[in-house]
């Protein structure tokens, strides 16, 4: 059996996952500690945890065919501080190095409360001794050296001079075009810094546990999880770790997306102490320009929202006013706490309410439960739910409804109250106030990504799940789901997630060729962080208001196909699922087109309005692949089908049909073309001639008998 091996490096915990490569079910996981006080850092968790899953399931070095690691550690160095001394040597000459000389200097960056990231400065013209400034950075201190020139994305020979003979003087390097290629001086010089600032322990980590892994007889190579979904080879890390920030919540989205197979949703990570809610739409998720402290970044990361409240928060409640006044954002681990929901029950019978002040910086107005012996148990998010039935026998979370009952009757009792029913309505208040957190973010992301409300689906993952998911979905009367093995779908995600990069240009007017040889960048770029270049697939944007065009190519480190390996439904199965996603019935929705792995089906929904005098439809529209899953839903679009040679033909139509003409300026529908099992997406381009050229560049290795399903979509 050949397996993936994900192993997620939290905060407290460290967890592995083996997965079956050709079924890609789960064959086992364990959890450990992370270890941060060891001489070898998070490298030694990493380390332990796969001899251990080596021993425990019974593995040989040959059967593991993929093997990655998510990795909290570039974000926590530069929360706490812990950098490098870096020093960045500006280039230029004439009147260029004028502004240059300028732009290069980088004002300290606050990455904590008096903990700041200052780079040291240096300028040098074209024709002055490069080994003289490194040397002179060098004895000043300087750690790592940034390489920094005006236009350097069009012309790297400068850049990459100082680079050589910085690393040949004993120091490490990096470049503003190395880590950015979009132009804007001041913004990638601050990228590079904030990359140089880590390179040292990120190397140091990828190093160690790189060695170990090929120590252990382990071909395949030791991949690392990105800050947007995807994962690099060790080699990449020596060149961009700052690609690794937040790689903890991405790792769970992959697993959303690889696992769980989320198409169009809000998934909830829900951890002991925090909840990262982000939006996964047409099976991708979404991503936004990073920020540290409000200093803008060269650098797309998945837009992930944190809220100090999960599983483990703790209930906060007012003595004069007998009421619970807020849940989190400490949480019963950092207080050294367990639950009342798993504690003995004969324990918790004689034990008292009391207040305590978890940290210095805390209130004391923390509510938990004594024990006789001096144990003491904190009333939690994850005890109201249990008490409220919401936590299910399968979910992680669950826990003892007794020892939860009995902790919320204690609460009700120190507040003057009897019974179970004023217990059960403290538990409400409790997930109230922790949903309502939850739910506010979501009504914020359903905003500003212009969600349909009609469409939203939370999906929860993460062993706190279950605790703050059902209730905050029927707070906001949206449907929800708990994800598979949802305890453990970030270590999922790291061990199914695909090889990715992004290439992004700045480009005025962008012509098909400019398009495609930023796509052409994007696919190497993937190939030389570990893909197989046959299992490439390449998404464009183009941005004309931004003059942005950037292409997002993923791959798999081995050449298989990902659709097939899942278990084929029949249509009728996939029907139901289509109309449940409709809110309809199942003989109310058509199959519009099949082709390949593929179902279209549509359907509408009526409404009534003036006493049934006017009546109005909504459109709605399913592709899902035979395996039932949904991959793509929208309202209102046009379904042809067609063989190759009629598909330019059939573009150039649909866009004739539903091209809007709005204050924005001209806008084509997003067009989607399903063949065999691919879903070619060309939802991101801006005319219908960069549409056509893409296509062809697509599709171009098709048989021209191969039958297409053509979906276009207005804006």
């Amino acid at each position: 059996m050949k397996v993936r091996i994900g192993i997620d490096v939290g905060g407290t915990f460290t967890d592995v996952v083996v997965i079956d490569s050709e079924s890609r079910a789960l064959v086992g996981q364990l959890k450990f500690p992370t270890s941060h006080d060891a001489r070898e850092g998070v490298a030694l968790g990493i380390v332990t945890a796969l001899e251990r899953a080596m021993q425990q399931f019974n593995l040989r070095p040959d059967d593991v065919s993929f093997i990655a690691h998510s990795t909290t550690q570039a974000t926590n160095a530069l929360l706490e501080g812990d950098v490098a001394n870096v020093a960045v040597l500006g280039i230029g000459s004439g009147v260029e190095a004028l502004l240059a000389k300028r732009a290069t200097r980088i004002p300290p960056i606050e990455l904590a409360p008096n903990k700041f990231l200052t780079a040291a400065h240096s300028f040098i013209n074209h024709h002055t001794s490069i080994d003289a400034a490194i040397d002179a950075l060098k004895n000043n201190g300087a750690q790592v050296i940034v390489a920094s020139e005006a236009f350097s994305v069009d012309r790297t020979a400068h850049e990459e001079r100082v680079v050589t003979k910085a690393q040949a003087a004993g120091l490490r390097a990096t470049s503003g075009h190395e880590v950015s290629s979009l132009y804007g001086l001041r913004v990638r010089t601050r990228t590079a810094v904030i990359n140089a600032a880590i390179l040292p322990k990120m190397i140091a980590t990828a190093e160690m546990t790189d060695a170990c892994v090929k120590s252990s007889g382990i071909a395949a190579p030791l991949m690392i999880m990105r800050s947007d979904g995807g994962v690099m080879s060790v080699d990449e890390v020596h060149r961009r770790p700052i690609l690794t920030m937040l790689s903890g919540p991405a790792a769970g989205i992959a697993g959303a997306l690889m696992h769980e197979r989320v198409s169009d949703g809000i998934f909830i990570e829900v951890g002991g102490t925090s909840a990262d809610i982000s939006v996964i739409r047409d099976g991708s998720p979404v991503t936004r320009p990073a920020k540290l402290n409000g200093h803008r970044m060269y650098l797309n990361t998945l837009d992930v929202r944190t809220l100090g409240v999960g599983g483990g928060s703790m209930i906060r409640a007012s003595k004069s006013e007998g009421k619970v006044i807020d849940v989190g954002p400490r949480s019963a681990h950092i207080a050294g706490l367990g639950y009342t929901c798993f504690a003995d029950v004969k324990e918790l019978r004689e034990a008292e309410i009391e207040f305590m002040q978890p940290t210095a910086s805390d209130a004391d107005d923390h509510v938990i439960l004594r024990c006789k012996d001096g144990k003491g148990y904190a009333l939690t998010t994850t005890c109201a739910a249990n008490l409220l039935g919401l936590v299910k026998a399968e979910h992680f979370a669950f826990g003892k409804v007794e020892a939860a009952q009995i902790a919320f009757e204690k609460l009700a009792e120190f507040f003057h109250r009897r019974g179970t029913e004023v217990a059960q309505r403290f538990a409400e208040e409790v997930l109230e106030i922790g949903g309502r957190k939850v739910a506010k973010t979501i009504e914020e992301l359903v905003l500003e990504y212009q969600l349909d409300r009609e469409r939203v689906i939370l999906v929860g993952g993460g062993g706190g799940a279950a605790s703050l998911v059902p209730f905050t979905a029927k707070l906001m009367n949206l449907d929800h789901r708990i994800a598979r093995n949802a305890e453990v779908i970030s270590p999922i995600g790291v061990a199914m997630a695909m090889v990715r990069d992004t290439v992004e240009r700045n480009i005025v007017d962008p012509s098909p060729d400019d398009i495609l040889k930023v796509r052409r960048e994007a696919a190497e770029a993937a190939i030389n962080a570990g893909a197989v270049a046959d299992s490439i697939e390449v998404q464009i944007d183009v941005d004309k208001r931004r003059n942005l065009v950037r292409a997002t190519a993923m791959g798999t480190t081995e050449l298989r196909q990902r659709d097939n390996r899942q278990q084929t439904q029949g249509v009728e199965h996939c029907q139901e699922v289509a109309a449940r996603s409709m809110r309809l019935e199942p003989n109310e929705v058509s199959l519009a087109a099949e082709v390949g792995n593929w179902l279209v089906f549509t359907g509408a929904q009526k409404f009534s309005s003036l006493f049934g005098l006017i009546t109005t439809r909504r459109e709605m529209l399913r592709v899902m692949d035979r395996s039932g899953v949904i991959r793509l839903q929208r309202g209102t679009a046009q379904i042809r089908t067609c063989v190759l040679p009629q598909l330019p033909a059939e573009i150039a139509d649909v866009v004739e049909r539903l091209t809007d003409f709005g204050d924005a300026g001209r806008a084509i529908p997003d067009i989607f073309v399903m063949y065999g099992s691919r879903l070619a997406n060309f939802s991101g381009l801006a005319d219908l001639e960069q549409v056509l050229v893409l296509s062809e560049v697509e599709l171009q290795s098709l048989d021209p008998a191969t039958k297409l399903i053509v979906i276009a979509c207005p804006k």
